[in-house]
């Protein structure tokens, strides 16, 4: 079966989930399997602006891009909507159309919205014959996540199912499997030798990850919480990271962009994290407890709504104090926080790349 799995990068979540399911098709075998990035499918302008813009949005004027896409979510304004889209992403991704058709692939996987619109205009004009499946990679579901045209979707929970039915999806088609996660994130490590590994010591160990733009209080948070042993991830921020490194306690390790993230959710007990779709799957795949904090307007305080409904994270973003007063309290009653652990296995879907391909 000739298959391919299709991300854009303007969000690292997006490129994670869509090598998740790449790597997982080529563990199984027997698929002729391919992985792209819609961007460069783009003219030269939009492949530079889109995900340039989205950052610049999103961490200089938050509250814009927060009505933006709160605009695009209102229902009377979908076929207005619709339209629009289908003009801008026809105009700017003539070559990702071309491309689809003249491949002609068996299946499509897609982990974003802008090829998901693509590939559901190329489908219902009968332009190709691809089965096409929609991975949503958030908790809560965006309007323009839903295309006439697409074939499966799949969903990080029942909430996020039960949503896309509310949206007008056939209930046949969406599957719950949960977010895409990669392979590691299900291993179970030996931690006193992982902890030597990344020079540890014993006791309480926040792990504080900003997200890939590097957003967020960071030095007050690494100030109110200097009593505890600290890994601080600044991703692609070096001007943060910069700034943190001289300014570090002794039990604070200050790290640029990571490729261990599995490790360091297996040696901390909780952690501090910017609610993205991606890294909560993960984190809940570890079982790892999450305080979230500096939540993008739209996607991310929405993914806290629908996690707040299962009772694993606080029902809004905390304040620098709350998550200080937070894990005081689960250092002092850590039964508090093993019952934490038992509700996010609960909602954990360690299994989402094979339920995935397994829709194929």
């Amino acid at each position: 079966m000739k298959i391919l799995v299709i991300h854009a990068t303007a969000g690292a979540g997006h490129k994670k989930a869509a090598e998740a399911i790449y790597h997982g098709l080529q563990a199984e075998g027997g698929h002729e399997a391919y992985l792209i990035d819609a961007l460069d499918y783009t003219n030269p302008f939009f492949q530079k602006t889109y995900p340039w813009f989205y950052g610049f949005l999103v961490t200089r004027l938050p509250w814009a891009w927060g009505f933006l896409f709160g605009l695009l979510d209102i229902p009377w304004m979908q076929p207005l909507v619709r339209i629009v889209r289908r003009l801008y992403n026809g105009f700017n991704a003539q070559r990702l159309q071309d491309f689809l058709i003249q491949e002609n692939f068996d299946c499509i996987i897609t982990t974003q919205f802008l090829s998901a619109e693509v590939c559901g205009y190329l489908k219902r004009q009968e332009k190709i014959k691809s089965k096409v499946i929609c991975v949503v990679t958030d908790f809560d579901v965006h309007h323009i996540w839903v295309n006439e045209g697409i074939d499966v979707y799949t969903a990080a929970c029942d909430y996020t199912r039960d949503k896309l039915v509310a949206l007008g999806v056939v209930p046949k088609r969406v599957f719950t499997t949960g977010i895409p996660t990669d392979a590691k994130f299900s291993t179970q490590p030996d931690i006193a030798a992982l902890r030597k590994k990344l020079g540890l010591q014993e006791g309480m160990t926040i792990l504080i990850a900003t997200g890939s733009f590097g957003m967020g209080p960071i030095e007050e948070l690494m100030k109110i919480l200097e009593d505890y042993q600290l890994l601080i991830v600044c991703g692609h921020n070096k001007e943060l990271y910069g700034r943190l490194k001289p300014l570090a306690p002794q039990k604070t390790h200050v790290l640029g962009l990571v490729d261990n993230m599995d490790e360091l959710m297996a040696v901390s007990n909780v952690m501090v994290t910017k609610p993205g779709g991606l890294s909560i799957a993960e984190a809940l795949v570890k079982k790892l407890p999450m305080i979230f904090f500096s939540a993008i307007p739209g996607q991310e305080t929405n993914n806290i709504k629908v996690l707040s409904t299962y009772e694993i994270v606080l029902p809004t973003q905390s304040s620098l104090t709350q998550i200080a007063e937070t894990i005081h309290s689960w250092n002092a009653n850590p039964k508090n926080l093993d019952a934490l652990r038992r509700r996010l296995d609960e909602l954990s879907k360690p299994h989402a790349v094979a339920d995935i391909i397994s829709l194929l």
